[in-house]
């Protein structure tokens, strides 16, 4: 545990002390996020926020492969691992020309694509499918698609969400250290190696991102761009793709204290990390619906997201990104806690989160609003 704390605290520093320099040359270079009639800020922001992350997420991995622990396994970390990062950074570098150039949907899609295949063929890919009681072996073309698909619905599902301050960071946060705790309990209580990966690549991220939140909560001094939105989905992807396709659906999973996990273990591996960004998917689901039938591109931006739903009903601007992180810790942890507790107490707490973020939601707002006399 104390490794993965050093990954964590070393991306955590990295990334809060480079994002001043990030944001000193985005100035420079007049990489601002104008203002347009769908955003939130009301004047120029600069960018390059992605690249600060970018660079705390290299630092904590090259700290991560000097480390016995972590790199006593050769293809758990320094292959996947380095893997990942290389596509982190193709896909930073398409996200900055974006951001800086605003790339038509297509190219960019392209971009992700790209990145995605780089990683994939670095051999970071499901290799088999977890079905209760069984595995679904799939072929070698299918494994390509099917990771690829999932990295860039990924990546498409945070970007997505990425329009409040500090809100992509913090929702991908939330997911990070959820997998991580998943992750984590693989390595420490059931002797999964294959794991080591993916806890040490949340750990890195949710490090990133504490480290950039500082200066991208509101009122932020700087944006993540979609250079940083994608990074985020990106490695949240590839963490999961990593645990999933190597993990045995023959193997119970043993949960936290010894108790035997439920929610159908063999499953597990494959659903939390759709869990942990189920906020992000819904909210590109819906879009991608909305947009579709009005007839417009569903990359087509609009002012129609969950959080700008939360903006209408009353909720400020800090209030709706604190709400929306309440909303991804219920789905999140909750999915970890039925997942390696289960019992009567994993729900009694879930029901007891579910109910006071539905309070959080709909009474706040009421409760700000002055009487009428």
């Amino acid at each position: 545990m104390r490794e993965y704390l050093v990954v964590f605290l070393v991306a955590v520093a990295v990334t809060y002390v480079l994002a001043v320099l990030a944001r000193e040359s985005a100035m420079k270079v007049g990489a601002y996020a104008r203002v347009r009639d769908r955003d939130v800020h009301a004047i120029p922001i600069p960018y390059f926020g992605g690249i600060a992350m970018l660079l705390g997420l290299l630092a904590a991995y090259l700290v991560a492969s000097q480390m016995p622990f972590l790199s006593r396994s050769e293809d758990a970390v320094l292959s996947d691992a380095g893997a990942v990062m290389v596509g982190a950074t193709v896909i930073t570098v398409v996200g900055v020309i974006d951001d800086m150039y605003e790339l038509d949907a297509l190219t960019k899609f392209a971009g992700q694509v790209l990145a995605a295949v780089i990683t994939v063929s670095m051999g970071v890919q499901l290799v088999y499918l977890p079905l209760p009681g069984t595995t679904w072996a799939i072929d070698p073309l299918q494994s390509i698609l099917f990771s690829v698909l999932t990295i860039v619905i990924c990546v498409n599902a945070v970007n997505f969400v990425d329009g409040l301050d500090g809100l992509a960071a913090g929702v991908a946060g939330i997911g990070a250290v959820s997998f991580f705790i998943f992750a984590f309990v693989l390595v420490s209580e059931n002797r999964q190696t294959n794991a080591i990966a993916a806890a040490m690549l949340c750990a890195a991220l949710a490090g990133v991102c504490a480290g950039i939140l500082p200066h991208n909560f509101n009122p932020a001094r700087m944006f993540i761009g979609d250079a940083g939105a994608m990074l985020l989905g990106f490695v949240l992807a590839c963490s999961a793709i990593s645990l999933s396709g190597r993990f045995s659906a023959a193997e119970a999973i043993q949960g936290l204290g010894g108790a035997q996990a439920s929610l159908f273990p063999a499953l597990l591996p494959l659903l939390l990390p759709f869990a942990v960004l189920l906020v992000p998917f819904v909210d590109m689901l819906m879009a991608v619906v909305r947009r579709t039938r009005a007839g417009r591109s569903p990359f087509a931006p609009d002012k129609l997201h969950m959080h700008h739903r939360l903006l209408e009903i009353g909720h400020s601007h800090r209030r709706a990104v604190l709400v929306m992180y309440m909303i991804s810790g219920v789905v999140a942890f909750g999915a970890v806690a039925l997942g390696l507790i289960g019992g009567w107490r994993a729900v009694a707490g879930v029901a007891v989160m579910v109910v006071v973020t539905a309070l959080a939601v709909f009474w706040l707002p009421r409760a700000g609003r002055p009487r009428s006399a």
